[in-house]
């Protein structure tokens, strides 16, 4: 059995849990290297205190699921099958089972109704804490992919700035964004990029649309993509044409409060003191109010993952864990500047993994 299918297991047999039921595609990505978004039909893999693992799955997906990796039981069915009816002759084999574990947070309704058809009255755990406790700490192959997935984001905010000319749109440079990564053979992105002008930035999660660029801006940048099942998060900002000495002096200060964050993590550190550390910078420069979010957060499969990275968080940083920091300060009617990296905890302090320069760059474009 795979070392995280192994722990998985040895979790239920110390907390007496009969057996466990995983649903989520990056929780089934992370147990069995298998990456598939199942729709509406049944993905699922079967835990238990004593045995093998079995994997549910459409039958047209066997062949991809055994290439990756999956050496354990399977039960297929085709779309006329009803895969709980297979499942059910498989459970009721098994010994009787008295409590059984789900992911809280993830599964269907329907699924735990079906579960209590074959269970009957049975008490259910969560599985969510020990999974994020297993995915919070990278191991070395992990953090290889991850390196190579802030690569191909450092390369996206270079697509980005070389496309920016005067009277362009967001989509237009989003688009070239995008395109080009997929000519590196990136299929898919950790999430909808974005790029936004001028007041538009001044929204943190603001929308790309047909905003055109003028002198004077700032362009945001924020993308990561998705690379061998794991996600980059990059956000650069830089500043277009004319820009007044008000811009600049947020751009410095949201600087140094990218540069204080990283500074403090440290394996040991308290993860609340990365935030205010970077914080403090901010709110000293009279920008508390325009920084309205946390400083950052766990960066994995998913890419919001655990830990948060928010002020009131009393957990501690640990070699291995994955985190973003990304100050940002958002003026209504003016712009927005964010500086986003991805950093890996070492032993020693730090990895900065997104390599894009931050020094403050300003453009000048030929108009369109």
């Amino acid at each position: 059995m795979n070392d995280r299918l192994q722990a998985l297991q040895n979790y239920l047999k110390e907390e007496s849990i009969s057996g466990g039921l995983v649903t989520s595609r990056h929780n089934i990505f992370y147990l069995s290297n298998f990456d598939y978004n199942p729709h509406e039909r049944f993905v699922g893999i079967f835990v238990f205190e004593n045995g093998e693992p079995i994997f549910v799955t459409p039958a047209m997906e066997v062949p991809m699921l055994k290439d990756a990796g999956w050496n354990y039981p399977i039960i297929s069915y085709t779309d006329s099958d009803h895969p709980w009816v297979l499942v059910r002759n498989v459970i009721e084999s098994r010994q009787e089972l008295t409590r059984f574990a789900v992911e809280k947070h993830e599964i269907s309704y329907s699924y735990i109704e079906n579960l209590q058809q074959i269970l009957g009255d049975i008490e259910f755990r969560s599985l969510d804490r020990k999974l994020t406790e297993m995915r919070l700490v990278k191991d070395d192959n992990e953090l290889e992919i991850l390196r190579e997935a802030a690569s191909f984001a450092d390369l996206g905010v270079y697509v980005g700035i070389e496309a920016l000319t005067e009277g362009i749109t967001e989509l237009e440079v989003l688009g070239k964004i995008e395109y080009e990564l997929k000519k590196k053979g990136i299929r898919e992105m950790s999430f909808p990029p974005i790029v936004l002008f001028g007041e538009n930035a001044s929204n943190p999660h603001g929308v790309s649309g047909d905003n055109t660029l003028k002198k004077g801006d700032t362009v945001l940048f924020d993308l990561g993509v998705k690379y061998k099942g794991y996600c980059s998060d990059i956000t650069r900002t830089v500043l277009f044409g004319n820009i007044t000495h008000e811009l600049q002096a947020i751009y410095n200060t949201v600087l140094q409060s990218n540069v204080a964050g990283i500074n403090a993590c440290k394996s040991g550190t308290r993860i609340g003191n990365v935030d205010l550390a970077a914080r403090e910078v901010i709110q000293t420069a009279g920008y508390g109010d325009y920084f309205p979010h946390r400083i950052g957060h766990g960066l994995g499969i998913d890419v919001h993952e655990a830990p948060s990275m928010n002020e009131a968080n009393d957990d501690v940083l640990k070699r291995g864990m994955v985190v973003t920091i990304e100050p940002g300060i958002y003026v209504p009617g003016l712009g927005g500047v964010r500086i986003e990296d991805d950093v890996v905890i070492t032993d020693s302090g730090y990895e900065v993994l997104t390599k894009f320069p931050k020094n403050m760059m300003i453009v000048q474009g030929e108009k369109k």
